[in-house]
């Protein structure tokens, strides 16, 4: 499953990528989101989170690894646990007449006997995709 989002806000690209390359301010735009910790790492490739979010009712956490890392343009991280793998990509970019456009890029795939759930599964996706879209927007927008 992919999911894309993109949010045009008037924040400066610096402070929304300094923002954003913390992928533990996950907790103040995304729903899902219960707790994300670093558990090592200063934010750049290498570095490791985990995430603890409710999805479909159930508490799941998502072990994150930083993958690759663009000062001031580009974090992409891959998380997994049992039943997914995810790759989430942000970048960020200056937008024509000011302001930061932000693109979210989610790839989900659904591992095991889970995959049965799949239909189910992307529209739940899509729907949080929807309200972190929000969630995102307005956190940037208070930056």
């Amino acid at each position: 499953m992919l999911i894309v989002r993109t949010v045009t806000v008037s924040a400066p690209a610096d402070r929304v990528f300094a923002y954003l390359s913390d992928f533990t301010t996950t907790t103040e735009w995304d729903p899902g989101t219960i707790r994300t910790t670093r558990r090592s790492g200063t934010g750049e490739v290498g570095t490791r989170y985990r995430n603890r979010s409710r999805f479909l009712g159930r508490e799941t956490e998502l072990d994150y690894v930083v993958q690759e890392f663009v000062p001031s343009r580009l974090v992409r991280l891959r998380g997994e646990n049992r039943t997914v793998v995810a790759y989430d990509t942000m970048t960020v970019e200056p937008a024509p007449g000011g302001g930061t456009t932000v693109d979210y890029r989610a790839e989900l795939t659904v591992k095991g006997v889970a995959r049965l759930a799949t239909p189910l599964v992307r529209v739940a996706f899509e729907r949080l995709a929807d309200d972190a879209q929000a969630g995102l927007r307005a956190a940037l927008e208070r930056l």
